[in-house]
């Protein structure tokens, strides 16, 4: 079969794909359900199961808050509860599930089949496996806290996040979230640094608001409502480009004539087919208790999003995981594959994953509600100044809170928040904020409401904020968005980060508030302080413009803001012990752990970095050189046969001279990559530096070298699927 034949039969492949219907989904003999019929279906959380007693969960709870061990009693009764469930719904096996420094989820699955002593089959899950399980932490990412032979880890159950079933080929599992750590207890996980994050600024926050006056809150809770982008794209285009099943990311590749110039797909209409991934998508997220609330087309072609109800931080960084693995499993079953990397093709946006963030406290108040008269609310000025010093006083740290690879290729692109860290507070708070440093009274309009001379609207309040999609850290009307996270890391290293420097922030006002209490001061004035000292300190990382301009980054540098521009500038920021001193003392984050993150996430940066240039290479010699060759030789041939018959040969001539012109820089530029890998040096520190500022950079002239290529090559020639075939066909 020829290449131009495969390549329409492959097409049309792609275009006659009928959309996946699963008769019966979201029905019960045949009528519809409402979500809230089928909701947590697939959900143990003992805190709410009918099984055990109302007193039994309450003190479990109340040891939880408090920190004590539970009774191996009610360990026991949960656990047989919990066996009960599962095999009742079908499941024969169960597994700790975890968050190791891989970036992904991982398991081992255990049968609830034990024998008796007489070898009788039954069905058990004790406490002890429900509480710990023994994984070889050897073999997970360690950054030197592990060796080989010291292979001993452990999981242990997190009591907060519910048990979940997930249904895999021809049965199901129950899946129980737990923490990872060493033998010695240094958190190899996700998970763990975030628990211990959410409890201290709990107990600051609590602390804050007893010295206010407000005795009855006892308990703050983090919540965060992630936004997840991705790409869809038919798998059958996938499987036929290498660099796309090796690295996730196209790494050449012309852009097509129309991307997303015309606005077009943002916010349209969702085709068929991808509406039909969607549904089942929501419909396997409510079954597992996972809140979906906005599902659209985002920006670029074959682009999506998906976002997610508020809800406690750990929880919400638990459910992102899944909803990662649902997107990709629920993709192939569509004939699709679903792209996660921040940057999978050139030219259009890459994707992210805005972190909404906000605290709620255990009366259930959202406390970054600013309320209707934010210049008298105190309380919220002053917790709202101080994630605003934190944001100032911690951002290095934060950069590197979402410094990978792929979203090396997002930041500052003129398509995501830069690397430079700002925030954004909105017109209404920067006025609030700007009054209460010059000692005036704020005032503020006395109508909010637009008239847009058409009666037949129903009227519309203006909020007290705009929003700036190119702020890193945007307030945005009752709680923050990390826009700069990027779309396949985990949110719940961010979410350490961002609570660890609120608590710093918040400890240190706390001090404040009770050392001006003290001086007989009354407690807004003892909040107005807090104010004036946390926004004239921060004053410089508050920035309303354009952050994609390069005005603003002129103006950040005057300010003295700092521009971490790749992953390899932003990782060091982790062995500085002046700036990572608020994470031990908080203790979200040891010393040894910080160092472990930090050999951990250069020599995945470096390992990504080297796959990808390896495959560059490889798909170079194996497809983009042999397509120029074989063009040339025909154009050779025509050019020879029009000097025999001395015709006009100008055209062919310079699309010859043309190619050749580039596939020898091309030529040339490769090998100079092949060289610089063959002679790497082997510090893991001095690698990435020069991956970053040299091999990276080479990379990218290379790609652009190979676009020309194939710009110039005939489609028929031209072996790869196209930007044309994967953004517009499906």
């Amino acid at each position: 079969m020829s290449d131009n034949l495969q390549k329409n039969n492959l097409r049309r492949v792609v275009v006659d794909r009928k959309p996946r219907i699963i008769e019966g989904l979201a029905k019960l003999h045949g009528k519809h359900l409402k979500i809230s019929d089928y909701y947590g279906e697939n959900v143990f959380d003992f805190r709410v199961v009918k099984g055990l007693s109302e007193k039994i969960k309450r003190e479990m709870l109340e040891c939880i808050r408090a920190g004590m061990v539970i009774p191996r009693e009610y360990v026991d009764l949960v656990a047989d509860a919990a066996k009960e469930w599962a095999i009742g719904k079908g499941a024969t096996h169960f597994c700790h599930w975890f968050q190791p420094l891989t970036g992904y989820s991982a398991e081992k699955q255990d049968s609830f089949l034990t024998l008796t002593k007489d070898n009788g089959p039954i069905e058990e899950l004790s406490a002890s496996a429900l509480i710990q399980g023994e994984p070889d932490a050897s073999s997970f990412p360690h950054g030197g806290a592990r060796t080989t032979f010291e292979a001993r880890g452990y999981t242990i159950w997190d009591l907060t996040s519910p048990m979940f079933l997930r249904e895999e080929g021809n049965g199901k599992i129950l899946c129980i979230p737990t923490a990872f750590v060493s033998y010695n207890g240094e958190a190899l996980d996700v998970k763990t640094p975030l628990l211990r994050s959410v409890s201290k600024l709990s107990e600051e926050a609590v602390k804050f608001f007893n010295l206010v006056g407000d005795m009855d809150v006892n308990h703050v809770t983090v919540t965060c409502g992630a936004e997840q982008e991705y790409f869809l794209i038919d798998k059958a285009f996938y499987y036929e480009r290498p660099d796309l099943v090796m690295t996730g990311r196209t790494l050449l590749g012309s852009m097509a004539a129309k991307n997303q110039q015309l606005s077009d797909h943002y916010f349209g209409q969702v085709t068929e087919r991808v509406i039909a991934f969607m549904q089942e998508l929501d419909h396997e997220m409510y079954r597992l208790g996972i809140p979906s609330k906005t599902r659209h087309n985002e920006v670029a072609p074959g682009q999506f999003e998906v976002a997610q109800i508020f809800r406690d931080a750990n929880l919400a960084s638990d459910n992102n995981q899944i909803v990662m693995a649902l997107i990709g499993n629920i993709a192939e079953k569509h004939d699709m594959v679903a792209l996660l990397h921040e940057k999978p093709f050139s030219g259009i946006n890459g994707s992210g994953k805005h972190l909404n963030w906000s605290l709620s406290d255990n009366l259930g108040r959202n406390l970054l509600d600013p309320g209707d008269e934010p210049q008298r609310n105190h309380v919220f000025l002053a917790i709202c100044s101080i994630v605003v010093e934190a944001f100032n006083r911690h951002s290095e740290l934060l950069r590197t809170s979402i410094a990978t690879h792929g979203n090396d290729h997002r930041l500052g692109g003129h398509e995501a928040p830069p690397s430079i860290m700002s925030v954004f507070l909105g017109e209404t708070l920067d006025k609030i904020y700007k009054s209460i440093l010059k000692g005036d009274t704020f005032k503020p309009l006395d109508n909010n409401q637009l008239d847009l001379r058409a009666n037949q609207l129903a009227s519309l309040l203006k909020d007290n904020t705009d929003r700036n999609r190119t702020s890193p850290f945007a307030f945005t009307g009752n709680r923050f968005e990390f826009r700069a996270v990027g779309s396949s890391q985990p949110i719940g290293f961010p979410l350490s980060i961002l609570n660890a420097a609120v608590t710093d922030v918040l400890k240190q006002s706390c001090e404040i508030i009770e050392k001006e209490l003290n001086t007989g001061k009354k407690v807004d004035d003892a909040l107005l302080t807090v104010i004036r000292g946390w926004m004239e300190n921060s004053s410089k990382v508050v920035f309303n413009g354009d952050g994609y301009s390069d005005d603003w980054v002129k103006e950040a540098g005057i300010r003295g803001l700092p521009n971490l521009k790749t992953s390899a500038d932003a990782y060091p920021v982790l062995t500085d012990g002046q700036k990572t001193s608020f994470l031990v003392e908080t203790g979200v984050f040891s010393r040894k752990e910080l160092e472990t993150r930090y050999n951990v996430l250069v020599e995945r940066y470096n390992t990504c970095r080297l796959i990808e240039f390896k495959t560059m290479v490889s798909m170079i010699d194996q497809y983009v050189i042999p397509s120029g060759i074989q063009y040339k030789k025909g154009l050779l041939d025509i050019l020879k046969l029009q000097d025999e018959l001395e015709v006009d040969r100008c055209v062919e001539f310079d699309i010859y001279c043309k190619l050749t012109g580039y596939m020898d820089e091309l030529h040339r530029k490769t090998c100079d990559l092949k060289k610089e890998l063959a002679e790497m040096v082997e510090d893991e520190s001095k690698r990435s530096f020069h991956v970053a500022h040299k091999l990276v950079p080479l990379s990218e002239q290379i790609a652009c070298l190979c676009d020309s290529v194939e710009d110039v090559i005939p489609d028929e020639l031209w072996k790869l699927p196209k930007y044309f075939d994967m953004l517009f066909l499906r």
